[in-house]
Parts: structure tokens; C-alpha cells; sequence
């Protein structure tokens, strides 16, 4: 791998989130598939390339800027597993899976904007 981000766990986590993302909304109904379909495959994939551009000649306050931007990603991320839960288009083993795997993927951003100095 060639590039800084390619190394970083976080970026190597979310590329499998956005992955199982892609999955679980294969089973969306058709009329939410250019709603919450897409709001959350979005969402995913901004984590994963917002990682990738931030991660690379930044300054470290530059880099913890692009950091604030993966959290507000994976919140979103969050947010729409709530809703496709609450639409009863997300099953409960579906969300207690991604959620507890974006709740890691966040410690873990967190934990790398904590050690910037």
C-alpha cells in the first residue's frame, strides 16, 4: 500500500463498514432506495474518503480538523440506522451490529485525534 491512509486502521475499518452498508441496504424496499438507501451509502463512503483526503500533507490541526469531519460522518451513519430501524427496514440484529462497529470506529478516531499534539 502506497499511500498514508491505506495504513490507517480507521480507513481499513471504514472501507468494511461502507462495505457491510452496501450490503444491508441491498434488502431496502424500493421506495427507500434513493431516500435512506442512499443518505446512509453516502454517509459511509464519506467516512472512508474524508479519511483519505485529510490524512495526507496536513498539518496535524489540519488533520484534526478532517478527524472532526469522519465523527460527523459516522454519526450520521448512526443516525440512519436509527431510522431504518424505526421504519422496521433494519433489523435489530442488523443495527446493534453496524451501530456497535461505528461506536468502536469513533473511540477509535477519537483516540487518534487525542494523540496529535
Amino acid at each position: 500500500m502506497g499511500f498514508k491512509f491505506e495504513k490507517l486502521t480507521v480507513w481499513q475499518i471504514a472501507i468494511e463498514l461502507s462495505y457491510q452498508v452496501s450490503l444491508l441496504i441491498d434488502d431496502f424496499p424500493n421506495h427507500e432506495k434513493f431516500i435512506l438507501a442512499s443518505q446512509i451509502q453516502r454517509a459511509a463512503d464519506s467516512v472512508a474518503l474524508n479519511i483519505a483526503e485529510g490524512s495526507t500533507g496536513q498539518t496535524n490541526p489540519d488533520f484534526k480538523r478532517f478527524l472532526n469531519y469522519w465523527i460527523r460522518s459516522a454519526l450520521e451513519v448512526v443516525s440512519c440506522l436509527h431510522l431504518g430501524r424505526k421504519r422496521k427496514i433494519i433489523s435489530e440484529r442488523n443495527f446493534e451490529s453496524l451501530y456497535n462497529q461505528y461506536e468502536e470506529l469513533i473511540k477509535k478516531i477519537q483516540a487518534l485525534k487525542n494523540s496529535l499534539k
